[in-house]
C-alpha cells in the first residue's frame, strides 16, 4: 500500500519491541481491509513513557498497543480506562479519546475469542489456572466474568494465589477462585477440567519443562490451553495429549488480541475467514507447523 498524505500510523510501545510480531498482523489486516494505515514498533525507555503517550496524542496516531513492562504503568497517563481493563489492572491497547487515549485490555477478549474459535467454552466449566502472575490474574478475572463454575488457581507459593483469589472474588461478589498449592492437585474434586497454563514455564528455549509433570494431574484435564505459542507444542500440551486430553497453544490469543485492537482503532469488524488467513501468514512468518 502506498504511503501518502492520508496514511495513518499505529504502533507498539514497550521495551524491548524488536522481537514483536504485531506489525505482521496489523499490516496484513490493513492490506486485507484496504485501510491506509501502517503499524510500527516504538522502543520506549521507562523514563520516557509519559512523553511517549503524550507524543502519540500530539502526532494524532490512530492508536497504540502497549507491551511489557508498561501495561500497568501506562494507565496513569490515560484520559479514560475501559471497565474490564480497570478490573484487570492492565491495558494493552490505546484508542484516541477526548483529551488523550482510552485504555483497553484486548489480551483477555483475545484469549476468549481464540478459545471460542476452537470450540472451547469457559461458561459453567470447572477451570484450573496454573500460575498467579499478571497473566494468570487476568485469566482469573476473565473466568469470573464469563461465569465459570469454579476456578482452582495453582501456584508454587500460597501468598500470590490467595491475593489473586481474594481480589477477583471481591470484584465479583462470589467465591469463584480457590487458591491452591501446586503440590495439592491431588485434592481436586472428581471430574475433568479445562486447564489454562499461564506461566512462562515451557517457553522457548526451556521447552522441556512443565509446572506440574505428574501424569495423574494430566489425567484430570479434558482440555489444556497454554498461553505460550513458541514452541508450538509445549511440554504441558504434550502431557495433556499423552493422558487423553486435547491441547492448544496461545498463537490464536496473539492473533485475536491484535484483531480486537484493530477493530477498536478502525471501527471495522474483521471477518473470521480473514482472521484465519492472517493466522496462516503468522505461522509462516514464524516458520511454525502444526
Amino acid at each position: 500500500m502506498e504511503i501518502n498524505g492520508q496514511t495513518r500510523t499505529c504502533g507498539l510501545i514497550g521495551n524491548p519491541v524488536a522481537h514483536t510480531l504485531s506489525p505482521v498482523i496489523h499490516n496484513a489486516l490493513a492490506e486485507k481491509t484496504g485501510h491506509n494505515l501502517i503499524y510500527v514498533p516504538f522502543p520506549v525507555k521507562e523514563k520516557n513513557l509519559e512523553d511517549a503517550v503524550k507524543g502519540g496524542v500530539a502526532l494524532n496516531l490512530a492508536g497504540m498497543n502497549v507491551t511489557v513492562p508498561y501495561k500497568s504503568e501506562v494507565m496513569k497517563y490515560l484520559a479514560e480506562t475501559d471497565a474490564l481493563a480497570a478490573k484487570i489492572g492492565a491495558v494493552n491497547t490505546l484508542v484516541p479519546a477526548e483529551n488523550g487515549f482510552k485504555g483497553y485490555n484486548t489480551d483477555m477478549p483475545g484469549l476468549y475469542r481464540g478459545m471460542s474459535s476452537e470450540g472451547i467454552q469457559i461458561e459453567n466449566e470447572t477451570v484450573i489456572v496454573l500460575g498467579a502472575g499478571g497473566a494468570a490474574r487476568a485469566v482469573a478475572f476473565l473466568c469470573a466474568e464469563k461465569k465459570a463454575k469454579k476456578v482452582y488457581l495453582f501456584n508454587r507459593s500460597p501468598g500470590k494465589a490467595q491475593a489473586v483469589a481474594a481480589e477477583v472474588n471481591a470484584a465479583f461478589g462470589k467465591e469463584y477462585i480457590v487458591p491452591m498449592l501446586l503440590s495439592d492437585y491431588k485434592s481436586l474434586p472428581q471430574g475433568k477440567f479445562l486447564a489454562l497454563q499461564c506461566t512462562s514455564v515451557g517457553l522457548y528455549p526451556e521447552t522441556e519443562q512443565a509446572v506440574i509433570e505428574e501424569a495423574d494431574f494430566y489425567r484430570k484435564i479434558k482440555i489444556g490451553y497454554d498461553l505460550i505459542y513458541r514452541p508450538f507444542e509445549t511440554k504441558f500440551m504434550r502431557l495433556v495429549k499423552e493422558n487423553g486430553g486435547k491441547a492448544y497453544h496461545g498463537l490464536k490469543m496473539l492473533l485475536y488480541q491484535a484483531v480486537i485492537a484493530y477493530e477498536l482503532w478502525t471501527g471495522t469488524s474483521i471477518k473470521e475467514e480473514d482472521a484465519l488467513e492472517i493466522y496462516e501468514i503468522l505461522k509462516e512468518k514464524m516458520e511454525l507447523k502444526e
